[in-house]
């Protein structure tokens, strides 16, 4: 804990002193007192709890003891004879402890000079002093004898002293429990579609899907619940994936010519191998069945071979110009494709690009024969008995082959083209990418292929065909394809496949189709990979919810599930849940663009989706065509029922929504179906300031401030519109310069019944009104409190609330009125210049872009500007209008959020080159100046909170009462008493009162959250009304209907019983109620600035959790802001983790790590500790089903699948070495060679038990035909003396 220079900070020591008095003569004994030692000082503005101080005294000496954490040292020791000893300094006392936490800096290095015994308390005479620092006793005595109970009996005591006693000190007794070891940042899982796939595979055994992105990731998927979440370092793409088919390993296949071996028997996989290639680029990788010889092609159309279970090279190369013919004077390009006979593991299929397929026999070490195509191959498909292949070719036609006859394709045909009558070749179509052919026992076989359209259908959807003996199913995806596989019963190529289900990856979802059932439904998906499905705008996560809550959520949202799903079970089925003990309900709200809200299940480290809330079916919708001929009133271009800020409510389940068109919906909870005749609609008008509005300029002469009227926010627009106006009046025919938009809404209210279905309702619908032309601005906090009925609602122009009970506005304030004139934060006037955002889309003119520059130069803490280079000038503008563009899928509001955001971060990391320009920011000085004219942006509300406490001073000898707390973007914090009538009919009838109390405190930066705390220091709650069935009968109401009442602590007068938590961007206060006294200040960072802050309740204790701009994540505790974490986690790279990162209870957080990925981390030390019993597993122990039967016929003529000793070819023995220089060897964390000791590797015990059955396999196999051959010789013997017999049946013995 530090402490400012000059003693500007007053430590209080909570003290416990105990005087042990011991007569050798005298039996006498004197009643116990406690004693409080308080180090004082002459500027008591602030407070800090130090720890405490312990004396000691009997007849020989006077001794203090400091506590700090668990260690003790002693400060002092005197003898009592009046004589002081030489004093020790506090340092070396410090270094005589080990572990001791750091100590003040004002403390440091200086002695105390001596403890005068003699002096009287009573007249509170300092025992010692140093630099303005008095000690002294309080109310001394002498003690009885020692005795262990009544030392705890007098430890109650002292605190009941202590508590009561007047003052600023009384916040001593508050006991901090958290400490540094309770708190540990980890990662815990990622939710959501695997952003921008790439690649895909899949065990048939352990039945789980792997799926590569372009970023370098592995998302494994198993059961519904079972993920796992892997990342490359490199951040390169993968390119393709690859089982090792029940043996817990995977390969991967980047795109920086890296090949990666991943053990998957743990439950967060590791790299085991890694093989980076240095002189080819690698194209394609195959893993045989039951195989540990991996094939690698490469760009230059070779292939290599390495072992994964040492990941080494084997000297066996395939060489290109070996593989193609001789005569051929073109490179073949490239390796597409590359399968071993299903039937024949000695030969090969390699495929060019250029459209050659080579059979190569590994055995000879040459080509059998070769097959030629004019169109560029993409992929090979062989059919299950090993005679025939199919493949597919860049002009969308299919070829298939007889491996025996080379010459031509045996069928060749163009699934989607046209076929012309007069036996022409079909018109070309588009590229066949990928094709499967499968197998049945019982009926015609499934070929599969993914692209193949005829051009004429350009405007398409991506389609996956399926073809089925004589019929052909095109199934259209809504994204792009970027792979599919097919789930096939047998994992063995040789024998009938029989395939089930179909497993396609697009860019941004996961299908699976039933191949079984008429129609090829899909499967319901199980995973969460619906976050995206509306991209999002805003996240709240809440832990430790009702246990209630999650049950009536799913009821509710149960009723929305679609219907047409497959009856069958998801065929993804592998691993096994976690057995974690940690689990409490846990709730995840995500705001969409397209205005609905999702409640998702986060509980135990899974995410599942409760209920889906469409807020856009209040409003209408204009038809095509209409928006044209109307007057536009809309401030977005696109997505206007997006959603900004929502306020909810888990215990009262309350939800407030905010949304981009200026628009607040209040909902209420109902498990009962509604009808709704007409919507409850209040509109609301917020006066722009005066100084906010420009008078009208003429064009030729510059703006020059001008004096306004009271009435200039009607007057007509400057020049310096709106851009949308701008924009608007450009492309709408005729002149509008004449149209005022004034009391219009920006969206309009549904005006038919609204037919409302169990679950959130529409209580009220409050708008945002045009005013003198000029639009509403957006809603920047929101806050609900179900108890007094009241929702309040802020932006740049003032703070509103509203009454959803009476549907009435009860206060409709500017900044500049919640101010009292003589307060020294009052807030300075504007300047005649006009600096209103847009509040809708951005415009791409340049005097908006102007003003985003000009906005770019500027500190969010300073109101000088500050240096700024051209380039960097240049690097920030296109940073925005390319936020701006890439975000015009969801709304063009949040991009100027995103764009708003990047400039405050880029000016927070400048360096300032005058201090003093910053300290002037936040001087009390209020007069219009150059420095008001420069300031970044206007004051806004940025923080409501809803609360009983105590807005006055004078409010100590009363309970606390209800009260509104407004947080402004200039580090001010506001105070409202509110007025609340009793309930029942009054609460009906009569109003709410509501009046401004001023201006409680002023924080550097923007006041992002507020709390309370009583005090004991425990987290005070907002009052909430318990839920209750809003259209059960008025009887039922009445009964379940209270306000929950409060629970004030005792107060006793001239004693601060509740503590404000203050967080802005900069700083951190708490201050004691009712008195407002600056109890504890903590400046939190200075080079940047904090974008989420949180008041926590973790399992020990309570604490401030903030997360800077700099990607560091700290924790504070509470109340007195002890640093306990501070960790450089994520450097802030992109706009979506500032905007969605939050903080909930017992130590949980998320954010989006893209647009697609939810991404929650754990600053708990008990969760990480848990971690891996929370997590599932992925690989879990299955046989593999046992391989085809070859029959009799086939053992005994040898006509079933060959198999090829693949360690005599690729051996070192046989092949020899690799070259070094080909490719370098990275040994992973977890090699091999380190495991071998426990598990004996990957898949080394596994290949070694294979091969013993294989061996046995031989031998059973060469028994079998022995038998067969003796039976065939007996058969032979029984019927030639069956012959002989018949011949010298009937002849006598001298026929013979």
């Amino acid at each position: 804990m530090q402490c400012c220079p000059k003693d500007r900070l007053f430590f209080l020591f909570g003290v416990y002193a105990m005087l042990k008095t011991k007569y050798a003569h005298k039996a006498s004994q004197r009643p116990p007192c406690s004693k409080l030692l308080s180090l004082q000082s002459s500027n008591p503005s602030t407070l800090t709890t130090l720890g405490p101080l312990l004396v000691k005294a009997d007849l020989q000496s006077v001794s203090v003891y400091v506590s700090w954490g668990r260690c003790r040292c002693c400060l002092y020791c005197a003898a009592a004879d009046s004589s002081p000893l030489r004093s020790r300094s506090l340092v070396s006392a410090v270094h005589c402890v080990s572990g001791l936490a750091r100590l003040p800096s004002c403390l440091q290095g200086r002695p105390y000079d001596r403890l005068d015994t003699t002096s009287n308390a009573d007249t509170r005479k300092p025992i010692f002093e140093r630099n303005g620092l008095s000690c002294l006793f309080l109310n001394c005595g002498k003690m009885k004898k020692f005795n262990i109970r009544k030392v705890l009996d007098g430890l109650t005591a002292s605190s009941s002293s202590a508590s009561a006693h007047p003052g600023p000190h009384q916040h001593d007794v508050i006991l901090e429990t958290l400490q540094s070891e309770h708190f540990q940042l980890c990662k815990t899982v990622r939710h959501g579609f695997p952003y921008q796939p790439s690649s895909m595979a899949f065990d048939p055994v352990q039945k789980i899907l792997a799926i590569g992105t372009q970023s370098g990731a592995v998302r494994l998927f198993g059961r519904a619940g079972v993920e796992c979440y892997c990342q490359h370092e490199s951040g390169a793409a993968v390119i393709q994936l690859q089982f090792l088919v029940n043996e817990g390993a995977l390969v991967s296949a980047l795109a920086d010519d890296s090949v990666h071996l991943w053990n998957l028997r743990q439950k967060q996989p590791a790299i085991l191998h890694t093989l980076k290639f240095n002189r080819e680029r690698i194209t394609f990788c195959h893993l045989p069945f039951q195989s540990k010889w991996l094939y690698i092609g490469s760009e230059k159309g070779n292939i290599h071979i390495v072992n994964v279970e040492s990941f080494t090279l084997s000297g066996y190369v395939i060489m290109w110009n070996k593989a193609i013919e001789l005569s051929s004077k073109t490179h073949p390009g490239p390796v597409v494709h590359i399968s071993d006979n299903p039937m024949d593991e000695g030969k090969i299929l390699i495929g060019f690009e250029c459209g050659t397929v080579v059979l190569w026999d590994l055995k000879s070490k040459k080509a059998d024969y070769r097959y030629s195509y004019d169109e560029a191959i993409h992929s090979v498909a062989w059919h299950h008995e090993g005679k025939q292949f199919t493949c597919s070719h860049s002009d969308g036609t299919l070829t298939t082959w007889n491996v025996r006859v080379p010459n031509k394709p045996v069928i060749t045909i163009t699934p989607h083209g046209k076929q012309p009558k007069d036996g022409k070749k079909p018109e070309p179509c588009k590229p066949i990418l990928k094709v499967e052919y499968k197998t049945t026992r019982a009926g015609d076989a499934f070929m599969v292929m993914s692209g193949g359209l005829s051009y004429d259908t350009g405007c398409r959807r991506a389609c996956l065909t399926v073809m089925h003996g004589k019929s052909t199913a095109v199934l259209e995806m809504d994204y792009p394809i970027v792979d599919f596989l097919t789930l096939c019963e047998t994992p063995y190529p040789n024998d009938f496949q029989d395939p089930y289900a179909v497993v396609v990856l697009l860019e941004r979802d996961l299908v699976v189709i039933d191949l079984g059932q008429i129609g090829y439904p899909i499967f319901e998906n199980p995973y969460p990979l619906s976050i995206h499905e509306s991209p999002v705008t805003c996240v709240e996560y809440f832990a430790d919810c009702p246990p209630e809550l999650i049950p009536a959520l799913y009821s509710v949202g149960s009723r929305q599930k679609r219907q047409g799903y497959s009856k069958k079970e998801w065929p993804i089925s592998g691993g096994n849940w976690g057995q974690g003990t940690l689990s409490y309900p846990e709730i995840i709200v995500t705001g969409h663009a397209d205005g609905s809200i999702k409640f998702w299940d986060a509980s135990a480290i899974m995410l599942q989706v409760l209920y889906k809330l469409k807020t856009a079916k209040v409003f209408e919708r204009s038809p095509t065509g209409v928006k044209e001929e109307m007057l536009n009133t809309e401030i977005v271009d696109e997505d206007p029922f997006a959603i900004q800020s929502l306020s909810w409510c888990p215990e009262s389940r309350a939800l407030c929504v905010a949304g981009v068109s200026a628009h607040i919906i209040v909902y209420r909870f109902s498990k009962l179906e509604i009808t709704t005749e007409v919507v409850q609609l209040l509109e609301v008008r917020m006066q722009c300031e005066l100084n906010d509005v420009d008078s009208p300029e003429p064009a030729d002469q510059p703006p020059t401030p001008s004096t306004q009227t009271p009435h200039s926010s009607s007057a007509s627009p400057s020049q310096e519109r709106d851009p949308f106006e701008t924009q608007q009046s450009a492309t709408d025919d005729g002149p509008r310069d004449n149209v005022t938009r004034d009391n219009v809404p920006c969206l309009k209210v549904r005006s038919s019944p609204l037919k409302q279905s169990p679950g959130y309702q529409v209580d009220l619908v409050v708008q945002l009104v045009w005013v003198s032309g000029e639009p509403p601005q957006q809603i920047t906090s929101l806050a609900v409190n179900s108890s007094y009925g009241l929702v309040a609602f802020g932006n740049g122009n003032g703070l509103v609330v509203v009454d959803y009970v009476q549907k009435t506005q009860i206060l409709n304030l500017g900044l500049l009125d919640l101010y009292s004139p003589s307060e020294p934060y009052q807030r300075q006037p504007r300047s005649p210049r006009k600096t209103r955002q847009p509040s809708g889309a951005l415009s791409d003119n340049n005097d908006v872009n102007n003003t985003a520059e000009e906005k770019c130069n500027k500190s969010p803490t300073s109101g000088s500007t500050s240096p700024f280079n051209s380039d960097d000038e240049h690097k920030q503008h296109r940073f925005i209008e390319k936020v701006m563009t890439k975000s015009r899928r969801f709304s063009k509001t949040v991009a100027h959020d995103f764009a708003k955001m990047s400039r405050k971060i880029s000016s927070s990391t400048e360096q300032k080159t005058d201090q003093d320009a910053k300290d002037n920011s936040f001087s009390r000085s209020r007069s219009s100046s150059v420095t008001s004219i420069e300031r970044e942006s206007r004051e806004a509300i940025s923080s409501i909170h809803f609360m009983e406490s105590f807005p006055r001073k004078t409010d100590s000898s009363v309970s606390p009462g209800p009260s509104l707390w407004v947080g402004t973007t200039q580090g001010t914090v506001l105070v409202l008493a509110l007025s609340l009538p009793s309930a029942g009919d009054q609460r009906l009838q009569q109003p709410v009162g509501v009046s401004p109390c001023g201006t409680l405190v002023r924080l550097k930066g923007g006041v992002l959250t507020m709390a309370f705390l009583d005090s004991l220091g425990a987290i005070v709650p907002p009052l909430y009304e318990p839920w209750s069935e809003p259209n059960a009968p008025d009887e039922e109401k009445e009964k379940t209907r209270r306000r929950r009442p409060a629970s004030p602590p005792p107060i006793q007068e001239g004693q601060d019983t509740q503590y404000a938590v203050v967080c802005s961007e900069k700083q951190a206060e708490v201050l004691g109620l009712p008195s407002q006294s600056h109890c504890f200040k903590h400046n939190i960072t200075e080079s940047s600035f904090v974008l989420r802050a949180d008041v926590v309740q973790m399992a020990a204790g309570l604490c401030l959790a903030c997360f800077c701009a700099n990607g560091h994540i700290m924790t504070l505790s509470l109340p007195s802001l002890r640093p306990l974490l501070d960790v450089n986690y994520l450097p802030l790279t992109d706009m979506r983790i500032a905007r969605t990162f939050c903080f909930s209870n017992l130590g949980q957080a998320l954010y989006l790590s893209s647009p697609t990925e939810m991404q929650r981390i754990t600053y708990s030390q008990e969760t990480c500790d848990n971690l891996q019993e929370m997590m599932g597993e992925l690989f879990t122990p299955v046989e593999t089903p046992e391989a085809p039967n070859r029959g009799f016929f086939k053992g005994l003529f040898g006509g079933g699948a060959q198999s090829l000793d693949r360690e005599d070819l690729f051996g070192e023995i046989a092949a020899g070495k690799a070259s070094r220089s080909l490719a370098q060897h990275i040994p992973g964390p977890q090699s091999m060679e380190g495991m071998k000791g426990a598990a004996s590797g990957v898949v080394g015990d596994l290949a070694r038990a294979r091969i013993a059955l294989d061996e046995r396999g031989q031998k059973l196999g060469e028994l079998e035909d022995r038998t067969a051959a003796m039976l065939g010789s007996a058969d032979s013997f029984s019927k030639h003396a069956h012959d002989m017999m018949l011949k010298y049946k009937d002849k006598k013995w001298y026929q013979l």
